[in-house]
């Protein structure tokens, strides 16, 4: 179907096999390095910005609690663990971060709006009752064709105690003629407790989450191959004009087939814009436990001239999906 419209943890990340060493006499062409002023992690093609990464801790801007409409106040939360500003090929900043109509939207994130623990519910999602917040264990490894971040999180149930550990493992790519790719890995592991998580009302939004900045002429694209197709393969994709830029980018998702459930439903909503692919299953909450991992894994796809014909995707999914060394392998 095409639709367009203060315990220590031990710190152990499952690598990315995708950084290759650069020449010894010259500088990587991918680098992943803190910002000097803001600690933020930054990863950058030569003198082009990729990414940043907010692995610490964001305040809200001046003035932006006072200024957002009373009822959204309580979202406009200081928040880390997510990527903005995602930059397009041209410098055009991808996504959206203190957006008024839903605060606590912040670029790509990976959250669920319903986090159950000892018989009471949080939200990750809007940042109330659970959040996300580092350890401090963080590595960065840059490369001639890509750079790597590995970063642990701890979700902390009244931002005090810890419920869930998450780690997380970022691979950019260096741009090529088809574009850059973005491979994302996250592990999940409840900490005591059983922690269960779902989406809003178990059937709505939850997952891995996308708050794209405004786009002109926009399109957003969804296909999923039938049930039963071998393969089935699924993508989802925004097209169109992003602030500062003057051609179409776009900007698609594809799922890793060996995340359960797969291939999550697709969710738009196109007037803020917002699409994603979710976890887990409509009308379940998967059961984190201690000892056992949940991995989910996703690519980004963006490549300028946002036009591309079903063909072209075929090739990407393809690609990422039958190319282990581009995703999360054990070493």
């Amino acid at each position: 179907m095409l639709v367009v419209r203060t315990v220590c943890f031990c710190f152990i990340v499952v690598s990315l096999s995708c950084v290759s060493a650069a020449a010894e006499d010259r500088e990587p062409l991918m680098r992943a390095q803190r910002d000097p002023h803001t600690g933020q992690v930054v990863v950058s093609q030569g003198d082009r910005p990729v990414l940043q990464y907010n692995y610490l801790t964001v305040q809200p801007p001046a003035g932006f609690v006072e200024s957002a409409e009373a009822g959204n106040r309580r979202y406009a939360r200081a928040r880390s663990d997510y990527i903005h500003p995602l930059y397009g090929p041209d410098g055009e900043i991808l996504t959206a971060d203190w957006s008024k109509d839903h605060p606590h939207h912040r670029g790509v994130y990976w959250a669920w709006p319903e986090v159950d623990w000892r018989g009471k519910r949080g939200d990750l999602h809007a940042l109330q009752t659970v959040i996300a917040r580092p350890t401090a264990n963080v590595k960065l490894q840059s490369g001639a064709e890509s750079a790597r971040i590995e970063a642990e999180n701890l979700w902390l149930w009244e931002d005090e105690t810890p419920i869930v550990r998450e780690a997380t493992v970022m691979c950019v790519h260096k741009a090529g003629t088809e574009g850059r790719h973005i491979d994302l890995r996250f592990d999940f592991e409840a900490l005591a407790d059983d922690v269960a998580i779902a989406r809003r009302g178990a059937d709505a939004y939850g997952g891995l989450n996308i708050r794209l900045s405004p786009i002109k002429d926009m399109q957003l694209i969804h296909h999923a191959d039938p049930v039963g197709a071998e393969p089935r393969r699924a993508w989802s994709d925004s097209l169109g004009i992003r602030p500062g830029g003057t051609r179409s980018v776009g900007l698609a998702v594809f799922e890793k087939t060996t995340n359960p459930d797969y291939p999550g439903d697709y969710i738009e909503y196109p007037y803020l814009p917002w699409f994603q692919p979710t976890f887990p299953a409509q009308g379940t909450r998967y059961m984190l436990r201690k000892n056992q991992t949940l991995t989910l894994e996703y690519r980004l796809w963006i490549r300028p001239d946002g036009k591309t014909d079903e063909t072209a995707y075929i090739r990407q999914w393809q690609m990422y999906n039958n190319d282990q060394t581009s995703t999360s392998v054990l070493p």
